[in-house]
């Protein structure tokens, strides 16, 4: 784990939040059954608020004023939601409700809507709470567009929250991420579902849908990719499970 302190990220304080945010909501949320029989997953409530609007409410926090939100299962009840709630953001819909398109095919689809400019990219069944260091901003302040195209959040997975995976990623002593997690193998740190990302990461995509896996393998081999440690609290809220031990945490401050 000595890489958590370790990481030589140089934040730049002057660094610029990217306008405009992809927020992925468009999944079927089979591991929160049977809550999702009758709602769509990113309307799931933790603590007295649904999953979107936690992610959107620290969107808004940090600095971004757009977000993509893609929809497919319940479309209606996503665009309903956030058109009643606006959250004092520009939001636009990137519409999957023909074909579910994953995140690599999520992030294709919506390319048009997310522009030419580095965005944030966040998953909407994920729940942080920021210390005094807002994350979205640090991310912002430690990101290299010379250098990088993928800035990825991570908590160190002994503070991963109701998680039951066994991590996702290595980084070296400068940030830079090394590999994704081998079989049978622990990684030392878990995605937060949150990163910055560089347009110029979406190139070359196959027909249909895909993960954004096949992005970060590519950035990872050309040594673009870079994670960076959160500080704060993270929650995997994948399961129904998982509210109750969130809400737990989240009530004994």
């Amino acid at each position: 784990m000595s890489a958590v302190r370790t990481l030589a990220i140089r934040p730049d304080p002057g660094g610029i939040v990217p306008e405009t945010a992809m927020v992925m909501a468009a999944g079927l949320g089979t591991r929160m059954r049977p809550l999702t029989a009758t709602r769509p997953k990113p309307l799931v409530e933790v603590a007295g608020k649904a999953l979107l609007d936690h992610a959107l409410d620290r969107l808004r926090a940090g600095g971004v004023k757009r977000a993509v939100v893609n929809v497919h299962y319940m479309a209606d009840a996503i665009e309903a939601h956030v058109q009643r709630s606006g959250h004092g953001l520009d939001i636009v819909i990137s519409d999957e409700r023909a074909q579910l398109m994953e995140t690599g095919g999520g992030l294709v689809q919506a390319r048009n809507l997310i522009g030419d400019k580095p965005f944030v990219s966040v998953n909407s069944d994920n729940l942080w709470v920021d210390g005094p260091i807002d994350s979205i901003r640090a991310l912002a302040a430690a990101w290299d567009d010379a250098r990088m195209d993928a800035l990825l959040l991570m908590v160190p997975l002994a503070r991963a929250n109701c998680h039951s995976g066994t991590g996702d990623f290595y980084l070296d002593p400068h940030g830079r991420i090394t590999g994704r997690r081998r079989r049978g193998r622990l990684a030392p740190f878990v995605w937060t579902g949150v990163q910055i990302l560089s347009p110029r990461i979406i190139s070359d995509w196959p027909d249909g849908p895909f993960s954004t896996n096949l992005f970060w393998d590519r950035a990872i081999a050309a040594g673009r990719a870079f994670g960076m440690s959160y500080q704060g609290l993270w929650f995997d809220v994948g399961t129904p499970g998982a509210i109750a031990q969130t809400e737990a945490i989240l009530a004994d401050g």
